[in-house]
């Protein structure tokens, strides 16, 4: 089955290849509907997991008997981290988010973040690499992945910060919100191309050329 993007909570999970890497989307909690992405490097089998939001058994089988390397939280926020302590103590993988969030990840999980990444650094996945963006706004310490496929486009990894349709939500701050976008419009639009497609913590997949027209909209409405 072509990889579509949509899944629903319950429903089965999609994969695609990008170059050497297979990218899984699986859909957990009916409520929140958040989106899980297991990252495997064709390579070397090695296994990264981005978001153990929630029903961690569906989350470990996903992950098999190859192992886990690490699980990146893309952000601070409860509905993105609530099977990431039962996963880490099944699997043993380092726990991976962004310097400015980590303390409030461990605070709610009681999880020890291992790794507290900032702008430029890198997630290996074997022989694949992912970029960091940083992106703050929607949490001070939101991260975004790149993975720049050598065969096609880039893939773009956003938690939060992304949807199609607008950026994440910023609870009725003006300042986070003009933060947030500010730095969507520059550290995203501003470096990669309209073929980028991103993935997000909820809802479908997009594709960075179809929302560029629509900046100057978001930043108008202040949402």
């Amino acid at each position: 089955m072509a990889y579509t993007g949509a899944v629903t909570p319950g429903g089965p999970a999609e994969t695609r290849t990008a170059g050497g890497l297979s990218i899984t989307k699986l859909a957990v909690d009916p409520k929140m509907s958040n989106n899980c992405y297991l990252l495997r490097c064709h390579d070397t089998g090695d296994q990264v997991l981005v978001d153990a939001a929630a029903e961690p058994d569906r989350l470990l089988a996903l992950v098999g008997s190859d192992g886990l390397r690490a699980v990146v939280t893309t952000h601070q926020h409860w509905d993105h981290h609530r099977a990431l302590a039962e996963v880490v103590a099944a699997t043993g993988a380092a726990v991976v988010a962004g310097l400015p969030d980590a303390d409030a990840i461990t605070e709610q999980t009681g999880v020890d973040v291992t790794r507290r990444l900032v702008q430029g650094d890198t997630v290996e996945v074997g022989t694949c690499s992912l970029r960091v963006v940083a992106i703050a706004g929607h949490t001070p310490g939101s991260v975004c992945l790149v993975y720049d496929d050598p065969q096609g486009h880039p893939h773009l990894f956003t938690g939060d910060c992304l949807f199609p349709g607008g950026v994440g939500s910023t609870f009725g701050d003006a300042e986070a919100f003009a933060q947030l976008i500010g730095e969507v419009e520059s550290k995203l639009f501003g470096t990669l191309p309209d073929d980028t497609w991103f993935y997000p913590g909820h809802g479908d997949d997009g594709r960075l050329g179809d929302e560029r027209p629509h900046l100057a909209e978001w930043r108008e409405r202040g949402w």
